[in-house]
């Protein structure tokens, strides 16, 4: 502002000094001439720096100068347009403040995180739920607040589909659900609810499960003795017939019991209790073979492929359970005939295990519901097969626990591909000398 002023003053003195040179030389009509000169550029540099002055100097909230002619068309003008700035503002920032409102009544906690990861703005129960403090944690980032590692590999991994659910930071009882979602330019917008009450009823319904499932062992391994032991000796052969069939149903209710207890023992925790390597091309091999002799009546071909120089940390257990699993369902759902290839491959990503089929496929609207606890998709060939329901939920809770990614593609009468897709954290390199690095 100084250096506009300092241009005025320059420009007056030169229009006073050619006025006063013409004066001299023309005599008094110049004299006339130069002074009116004079006088107008001084009126017209007056409002120049008045209407600098409102630009520079006052606040928006300031009045223009009153003028006449095109200077006061200009003020005019510019009054429409100030009066037209502030009717936005104004309209911009009762929204702001109905959202802001709205937002506190919410329940849950609403965060919104810029690129940088750094919170912008959250609502009051956020305050109560985390923990913020809106004077001094604005502006900081996120994962300095929210520590919990599990939500920092969450938070890093930017794979949102799923929410996490943790203990609240501030109320260890308190259990929180995470969910974030991308918007704009890399910003994100989280979402923490409180879903005690749920995880509360999630862990009756479980200990139900558990418990009921324990008491029923005994008597299903009683029912399983006495009809094997009848079994033996010889009965007329319509009643070997029904105690062929009870055997058949005892074994099958045994099968699902363990699958119930495997679960329950699965949801209790979200992390694998061991993060050792474990032989894994000796297991493949094992429930390879186990499959052949599952489907010895079916003439399928049955294909091994493996990448011999990693293997995979984790709980051996679990994971056994989980290639079986899916290496079985395609075996009883695979036609006489039919082919099945496992694979076990390393690229950049990570660790895959895939096991694909040329059975008959299953429906795209069948697909998310696979890995529900005992959703079938036909349940009459699901009853013959003589599946539990529960194996795709085991492989899902399996994986969720050692950090990994079921996928399933398939297409009606074009077989299926159900891939398990491990981070390169759980991978682990065989003994053999000549190991390359992964990726």
């Amino acid at each position: 502002m100084a250096t506009a002023n300092q241009n005025l003053y320059l420009r007056l003195i030169i229009i006073s000094v050619v006025s006063l040179s013409v004066g001299f030389l023309v005599g008094i009509p110049g004299w006339v001439f130069g002074g009116s000169l004079l006088v107008w550029s001084v009126l017209e540099l007056r409002r120049f720096r008045q209407l600098s002055a409102w630009v520079y100097e006052n606040d928006d909230q300031a009045e223009l100068p009153e003028s006449h002619g095109r200077w006061g068309e200009l003020f005019d003008g510019l009054s429409r347009m100030q009066r037209r700035q502030h009717n936005r503002e104004n309209r911009l920032r009762g929204i702001v403040n109905r959202f802001q409102e709205s937002s506190s009544a919410l329940p849950d906690a609403i965060i919104i995180i810029d690129q940088h990861n750094s919170m912008e703005w959250w609502n009051d129960t956020a305050n109560r739920l985390l923990g913020l403090n809106p004077i001094t944690d604005r502006g900081k980032p996120v994962m300095n607040l929210l520590r919990d590692p599990r939500f920092i590999r969450y938070y890093n991994r930017g794979q949102y589909n799923d929410p996490i659910t943790l203990p609240s930071p501030v109320k260890s009882e308190l259990s929180i659900q995470y969910q974030i979602t991308r918007f704009g330019d890399s910003d994100r917008l989280l979402v923490a609810r409180d879903v005690s009450r749920l995880v509360r009823l999630e862990q009756t319904r479980q200990d139900f499960v558990a418990n009921a499932s324990h008491e029923l062992r005994t008597p299903l391994t009683v029912i399983r003795g006495y009809l094997e032991t009848f079994l033996d000796n010889e009965v007329p052969p319509g009643m070997q017939r029904g105690l062929q069939a009870m055997q058949q149903q005892a074994r099958r209710m045994e099968n699902l019991v363990s699958d119930l207890l495997l679960l329950s023992r699965l949801e209790a925790s979200q992390a694998a209790t061991s993060d050792q390597p474990i032989q894994l091309h000796a297991i493949l091999r094992q429930i390879v073979d186990a499959a052949k002799e599952l489907g010895r009546d079916k003439n399928q071909t049955l294909t091994l492929e493996m990448d011999e120089q990693f293997d995979l940390c984790g709980q051996e257990v679990e994971l056994h359970s989980a290639f079986s699993n899916l290496v079985f369902n395609a075996v009883r759902y695979t036609q006489t005939g039919g082919s099945i290839t496992i694979r076990w491959w390393v690229d950049a990503q990570g660790g895959h295990f895939a096991v694909t089929d040329n059975g008959p496929g299953i429906e795209s609207i069948h697909l998310p519901r696979l890995t529900e606890r005992f959703y079938r998709v036909d349940e009459s060939r699901s009853s013959a097969s003589g599946g539990t329901g529960l194996g795709l939920a085991i492989v899902k809770h399996v994986l969720v626990r050692h950090g990994a990614q079921l996928t399933i593609k398939s297409r009606l009468g074009q077989g299926s591909t159900f891939s398990c897709h491990f981070p390169t954290e759980m991978l682990s390199h065989t003994a053999d000398p000549n190991i390359r690095d992964i990726g």
